[in-house]
């Protein structure tokens, strides 16, 4: 498939204006565990032009019950692995990989990008990007995620809108240290929302 075909079958789907927009769009996901690496690929799906992915993990096989990643994937950076699954997907979505522990000293690897998807594991990382993010990229979108463990409903996963340009995703509720365990489907569901908000971000569908 040429990159024009590419290109004009996503335009088929979603339009000439909106793909526009996707295709020129460029967005980072931070984590690529079962939140990231499911929004990576929503977004890929979608057409949008740019994705950077941030992870320093490699694939583990704890990692197969819940992420995107294959038993030929095992030992591979996450980073590198999920490049690989987004050219099966979308052979001419720009992917740059970026394969270390984000934090306040290299947050600058973000700057190029106009959204930011928080999808840490890990409380006080998520907690720093959201905070550093407002504080020095605060013409940034950024769409985070919080509860989204255990074997609750699915009804409870929700978007809420905190600020000018933060969004929520999950239940704000239950944590894995509380729940013991994170199972695939709700994570996806999660995984879902976030992307679902990038993307209407992208189209300008945004809440007041």
């Amino acid at each position: 498939m040429t990159r024009e075909e590419w290109y004009n079958t996503l335009q088929q789907r979603n339009g000439a204006d909106l793909q526009q927009k996707f295709s020129s769009s460029c967005v980072t996901v931070c984590g690529l565990g079962g939140l990231g690496s499911n929004v990576a690929i929503s977004l890929a799906r979608a057409g949008v032009g740019t994705i950077h992915l941030i992870d320093f993990d490699k694939v583990d096989a704890s990692n197969l019950h819940r992420q995107q990643y294959a038993v030929s994937q095992l030992g591979m950076c996450k980073t590198e692995a999920m490049k690989q699954t987004l050219a099966e997907i979308a052979p001419y979505c720009e992917v740059v990989t970026h394969t270390v522990k984000l934090t306040e000293e290299n947050l600058s690897i973000i700057a190029d990008c106009d959204i930011v998807c928080e999808c840490f594991d890990n409380a006080e990382c998520k907690a720093m990007l959201v905070n550093e993010v407002a504080e020095r990229y605060p013409e940034k979108y950024m769409v985070a995620a919080s509860g989204m463990s255990g074997m609750y409903t699915g009804n409870t996963i929700l978007t809420k809108k905190l600020g000018k340009r933060l969004y929520i995703c999950g239940d704000g509720a239950n944590d894995v240290a509380d729940d013991g365990t994170l199972f695939a489907p709700r994570v996806m569901l999660c995984a879902a929302h976030q992307a679902n908000t990038v993307l209407r971000i992208i189209a300008g569908k945004l809440e007041v």
